[in-house]
């Protein structure tokens, strides 16, 4: 089977999945969206591929294998997934501890722009590239194949409607409200609606380490949204915990999550900025602060303003600590990479005067695997301090 051609500027093919579109020929006859076959500037087959020209990310590459690898684009299809499901479920047990977990993690599953969720009975696909979206009806054909049963939904975050330049279709609802459990607690979820796709399932195994952590301790969650580590800190038996949101809608879920597990959590709506300079004012610290904001960072052209505001709400939360205390802060902008963020957090400490050590670097559970010619993968990270 034949696809459009799609030729680099040079006989190289670039490290990593993304090729922009600097690195490619004009290639005005492709429609967008396409499954493309990439050669080199020799006209040397190298790749498949899934096209965009309205997109910095011109070519996202499938495979570098044979030119036959997509003739059947179902089975290439197939065979992607099944080993993104094969390594959650058989290698990683991941059904053994819960309902929540994802399942395709884009980039480190060479299925580059596809973000596929399992909450439950319900796979969730983020698409963030055209060329996926117009593949939609194939993968919930394979998935639901994967799955017999499965319900499917797909969504496409606003910022890659920009960046991809197309307004999708309307698709059927999403399904309501179910109650999913991930480590032994029970969350209502609203699967391919709020944040992300519904579920923040890079966090899970820090919930539980970090929830380990508080027995007996005081703790405040900032920005705590479904409540994932304010619950596991109250159920390792945590002296007092305190979260902290501005989203009602989260927060209510949050209260109602912990009144069925039983746990006493202080639910607060509020901005954290103002909530932690009371905190100060009033001479209030916690044993153990976790700080995880939503994405602050979205590009480039924020990523000086987005680096600014974690200095600020990092050097609130460093004060917060009581002494021989201990923060857990996260970051998920993938712009913003691990030294820098590090860099950060601890020149936060500084403007806090409050001597910090690095007991742990901290990111997303293995569920998303990174390839080693594409860090960004690894868009969590977080550090576990001492606070002196």
């Amino acid at each position: 089977m034949s696809h459009p051609l799609v030729h680099l500027l040079t006989d190289r093919l670039p490290a990593g999945p993304w090729i922009y579109g600097r690195q490619v020929q004009a290639s005005h006859a492709v429609e967008a969206g396409s499954l493309v076959e990439v050669r080199d500037a020799s006209d040397r087959f190298v790749g498949h591929g899934l096209f965009n020209p309205s997109s910095d990310i011109r070519v996202r590459i499938l495979t570098r294998g044979k030119r036959s690898d997509w003739d059947r684009a179902g089975e290439a299809l197939r065979k992607l997934l099944s080993s993104a499901l094969r390594l959650r479920r058989r290698t990683l047990r991941l059904e053994e501890t819960g309902d929540l977990w994802r399942a395709v993690h884009a980039e480190g599953d060479d299925l580059p722009g596809l973000v596929v969720d399992h909450l439950g009975d319900t796979f969730v696909c983020e698409h963030h590239a055209l060329g996926f979206w117009r593949m939609r009806d194939l993968i919930e054909h394979e998935l639901v194949g994967l799955q017999p049963g499965a319900t499917v939904v797909h969504t496409v975050p606003t910022a890659v409607r920009r960046r991809e330049a197309f307004e999708p279709e309307a698709v059927p609802p999403a399904p309501g409200e179910v109650w999913l459990q991930e480590s032994g607690i029970e969350y209502p979820v609203l699967p391919g609606q709020g944040h992300k796709t519904g579920w923040f399932c890079d966090q899970r195994d820090n919930r539980r380490r970090i929830g380990e952590l508080c027995r007996g301790r005081t703790v405040l969650d900032l920005c705590c949204n479904a409540g994932g580590f304010a619950l596991h800190a109250a159920r390792a038996g945590a002296k007092r915990v305190q979260a902290v949101d501005l989203d009602e809608v989260v927060l209510e879920r949050a209260q109602r999550a912990g009144e069925r597990a039983g746990a006493e959590v202080d639910w607060v709506h509020a901005d954290v900025f103002p909530h932690l300079r009371e905190l100060a004012a009033a001479g209030e610290t916690s044993q153990v602060v976790i700080l995880d904001p939503h994405k602050l960072v979205r590009g480039k052209a924020s990523l000086e303003e987005g680096r600014k505001k974690y200095l600020d709400m990092n050097t609130l939360a460093v004060g917060a600590v009581a002494p021989g205390g201990l923060l857990a802060t996260f970051s998920c902008s993938g712009a913003l990479d691990l030294p820098a963020f590090l860099g950060v957090v601890f020149q936060a400490a500084r403007r806090a005067e409050r001597p910090v050590r690095l007991l742990e670097v901290l990111g997303a559970g293995p569920d998303h695997p990174q390839r080693p010619d594409f860090p960004r993968s690894r868009y969590l990270k977080g550090a576990l301090l001492a606070v002196d």
